[in-house]
Formats: C-alpha cells, structure tokens, sequence
C-alpha cells in the first residue's frame, strides 16, 4: 500500500487543519487506517484510527479535539485537527493494518514522507 499524506502547514495555536492521505490499494474499504505523528526526538506515535466499518479510536492527548474519518470511494482517509496546541507540532504519516487493534504495531503499508504540522503559540 503506498501512501500519501497532506494537508499540514503552520497554524497558530486554537486554529484547525484537515490532513488527507491517498492510499493506492485496491481493496482499501478493506484495512483499518491509522494517523501518526513524530515529533523531534521522540518516536512516531499512533493518533487516531478508523476500522473497516468506521469505529474509531484515538491517543488521549488528541481526544475530543482530532477526527478520522474515511472516504472510500476515494481511497482516502482525513484527520481533521481543531483546537491545536504547540505539542501537536509533528510530521505527521498515515498508514493501514488489517485491524483497528493492530495499527500501533502492526501496519502494512509503505511509510510516507509525512506532512508537517507546526502549530505556534
């Protein structure tokens, strides 16, 4: 599966972005799709995920504030951010696995270049 995120850019603190990754598969209605993010000098971490049939999860440092959501029909999945703050500041990837539950460490596709997000305070 290869995969393309963008959307990032710089925002101050409180603002919005919506993040959009294309993924090239076939059967895309068929994985669970994943958010990540890096910050500098820490490991990437997963922010959110959306199963096969829409049940969602996220991290709690971006509960209530991130949204995943999916279209298939376009072979892509959003991450709309609101409410940032500077420690959402990150590259930000997307990537797929079979299952909502194994998105943290078990993804199948080819990691991206990612999209930056820096949010400023």
């Amino acid at each position: 599966v290869q995969l393309q995120a963008s959307g990032g850019g710089l925002v101050q603190a409180g603002g919005s972005l919506r993040l959009s990754c294309a993924a090239t598969r076939r059967s895309f209605s068929a994985v669970a799709m994943g958010w990540y993010r890096q910050a500098p000098g820490k490991q990437r971490e997963l922010v959110a995920g959306i199963g096969r049939l829409g049940n969602t999860d996220y991290a709690d440092a971006v509960k209530g504030r991130f949204t995943i959501s999916r279209d298939n029909a376009k072979n892509t999945v959003y991450l709309q951010m609101n409410s940032l703050k500077p420690e959402d500041t990150a590259v930000y990837y997307c990537n797929a696995a079979q299952f909502l539950s194994t998105l943290a460490d078990a993804t199948i596709g080819v990691w991206g270049q990612g999209t930056q997000v820096t949010v400023s305070s």
